[in-house]
């Protein structure tokens, strides 16, 4: 990746549970021609909800609504190599999550939680009038996705969930639990206790190096610091809050969940336990792809999404 908008770095997981069935291995396939769009179309707008300001882009004007949500020091550009396939069959929303650039550093009282990013996205969906729409989010994207369809299902079609960081459900086994604390020890821990001490460019680093992932030059890195920083200073639980097995199970909303065949062992952990909870049985592992999955290999991933999206 040459971008920092890496497609939601923050991780998580659990072992234990029966691996999903997969769904069929699409065949290969060329990427889509771009697809021609109005000035209007890609026109960068913002929204005001919940006492945010949300940079959006809605491309397409026919079929279902798909949104998509980005993950840890990401943006709405993240999503370059989806836009253009999905508006051929879907109206397509891409937006920056709150903090996220180029939305305005805001330092309000609120906590960095999956909790509040759904309940923004939420007001933005109804503002739009864009429910219910399918939702395809990655790593803490995709925990945003997935608190949303647990508290307004009526909002959901689906959901596409590229490794969501849901850190308690580590604990249930000790492996899951050794998985989560290496990752605080390696990744988290350094990260909020340089971002403690001032030093924001190694907060940022020590968090990307902990994915495996390169950072780009230093400007663009530090236009993420701020978002980051509310990330990693925010209160543990708030951030990472435990979502409980039997209300996974009990969502009704279709998922598919997706893996990088790359990604550290973490993430395909987490897919496992969510598999379990959610008694799913929809998955895809996308070759040559680690974490951002969804950016290393899109073809193959837009391909895959697409058809799931057809189905629901």
């Amino acid at each position: 990746m040459v971008r920092i908008s890496l497609a939601a770095v923050c991780c998580a997981a659990a072992c234990g549970g029966g691996a999903p069935a997969p769904l069929p291995t699409p065949a290969a396939a060329a990427p889509r021609a771009p697809l021609p769009t109005s000035a209007a179309a890609v026109t960068l707008h913002s929204a005001r909800v919940n006492g945010a300001t949300l940079a959006y882009r809605l491309v397409g004007d026919t079929g279902t609504p798909v949104v998509f949500v980005h993950g840890s020091l990401g943006d709405f550009g993240d999503w370059d190599a989806q836009v253009a396939a999905f508006a051929q069959v879907h109206r397509v929303l891409v937006y920056s999550r709150r903090y996220h650039p180029p939305n305005p550093p805001q330092n309000d009282a609120e906590v960095y939680s999956p909790m509040l990013h759904a309940e923004d996205l939420a007001a933005l969906l109804l503002q739009l009038d864009l429910a219910p729409a399918h939702v395809v989010g990655s790593s803490y994207g995709a925990y945003t996705a997935l608190v949303l369809a647990l508290e307004h299902p009526e909002l959901v079609r689906s959901v596409v969930l590229e490794e969501p960081p849901v850190m308690p459900l580590l604990n249930r086994t000790p492996e899951g639990d050794a998985l989560r604390r290496d990752y605080f020890a390696r990744v988290l821990d350094p990260a909020r206790a340089a971002f403690a001490k001032g030093d924001s460019m190694g907060g940022l680093r020590v968090f990307l190096s902990g994915e495996g992932l390169v950072a780009t030059a230093g400007a663009n890195l530090l236009a993420h610091a701020f978002e980051l920083r509310r990330e990693m200073l925010a209160n543990r639980e708030q951030y990472m809050p435990p979502l409980a097995c039997a209300d996974l199970g009990a969502l009704h909303t279709g998922v598919l969940l997706v893996s990088g065949d790359r990604s550290p062992p973490v993430f395909h952990a987490i897919t496992a336990e969510l598999a379990r909870c959610l008694q799913n049985d929809s998955s895809a592992t996308i070759p040559n792809a680690g974490h951002a999955m969804h950016a290393s290999n899109p073809a193959y991933y837009n391909q895959v999404v697409l058809r799931y999206l057809s189905t629901h």
